[in-house]
């Protein structure tokens, strides 16, 4: 394969200058792109590709958070009479409470965004053969969450393919790393697939078993991951992203059970994952410049007068 490298012939630098540095080509994992305020930066290259979850949080309404929030907030007020009662009484101390009050949903987000990183910890030390650390197997919220995983990995035959991967689409204009890739001889029989059908999966700790914690917007970033035309390996290698099932498989998991739920994410949740990225983009540029001023009449002498 001829390169721009290899093709291109190399200029003798100006009489009297020295020449000019260039930085070195990304080598080994340097070569992974990271996210970085909702983008990935591709190393190496001026492309930038909008961060997946990005697109989802800023183009996706999510109705059901702000009833979440507010029956959080709700139950925090009646949980704690006394305290907010106390606070309205004490001008020094009524702000405090009031700033406590309203930010219960991102204390929430942050209890469980600690869970659900010590979870994936556990699946990419697992997937790459590493001893799951001793810290995660002694803490009582979290070991539950360890055993029902080794769980459904024995009881579903799981063989992982990779984990943590970063994807993207250069045409597009999107990358995101995804939970893993990974086959399930039990899986693809019900759904009567080849015994080596490649899956997305996405783990989920949120909600309550068999009630709520899986939403259709997993799909929609499921069928994106599936759609990617490159991924990077452990590495820094980019290949080709292999084949996978136009259905995916959410692992919700409970400190009380587990359950695979399968979703689809086949090219029309794509197709609505496209449009869920023109709306983030439409936010992010041209909704900025969509409302102009407040027009007013001209003033003339008779309204003057």
């Amino acid at each position: 394969m001829t390169t721009t490298a290899r093709a291109g012939a190399r200029q003798a630098p100006a009489a009297g200058r020295r020449p000019r540095k260039t930085a070195s080509a990304p080598t080994g994992t340097d070569r992974i792109p990271k996210p970085s305020q909702g983008w990935y930066r591709v190393p190496g290259t001026d492309t930038k590709l909008r961060r997946v979850t990005t697109i989802l949080s800023t183009g996706c309404p999510k109705p059901q958070l702000v009833f979440w929030a507010a029956n959080l907030t709700a139950a925090d007020a009646f949980a704690n009479l006394p305290r907010l009662v106390a606070a309205s009484l004490r001008p020094a101390d009524k702000e405090e409470t009031y700033d406590w009050l309203r930010k219960g949903h991102i204390r929430k987000k942050d209890e469980r965004a600690e869970i659900g990183g010590a979870v994936h910890d556990v699946i990419e030390a697992h997937v790459l053969g590493q001893p799951i650390p001793e810290s995660f197997l002694t803490d009582d919220e979290i070991a539950p969450f360890v055993d029902n995983f080794l769980r459904f990995v024995q009881e579903w035959e799981i063989e992982f393919e990779a984990s943590e991967m970063v994807v993207g689409n250069l045409t597009d204009g999107w990358a995101g790393t995804l939970d893993y890739l990974f086959r399930s001889a039990p899986i693809a029989s019900l759904l009567k697939v080849p015994p080596q059908t490649l899956f997305v999966g996405d783990t989920k700790t949120g909600g309550e078993l068999d009630e709520k914690g899986v939403y259709p917007e997993a799909g929609l970033q499921m069928s994106a991951y599936r759609r990617a035309e490159v991924c990077w390996l452990r590495d820094g290698t980019q290949v080709p992203m292999p084949r996978v099932h136009d259905v995916g498989i959410v692992l919700h998991l409970r400190p009380e059970g587990y359950r695979p739920m399968p979703l689809k994410c086949g090219d029309d949740v794509y197709a609505a994952f496209q449009h869920v990225q023109a709306l983030s983009e439409f936010q992010r540029v041209l909704s900025k410049s969509v409302v102009g001023e407040a027009l007013t009449l001209p003033v003339t002498e008779e309204r003057a007068a």
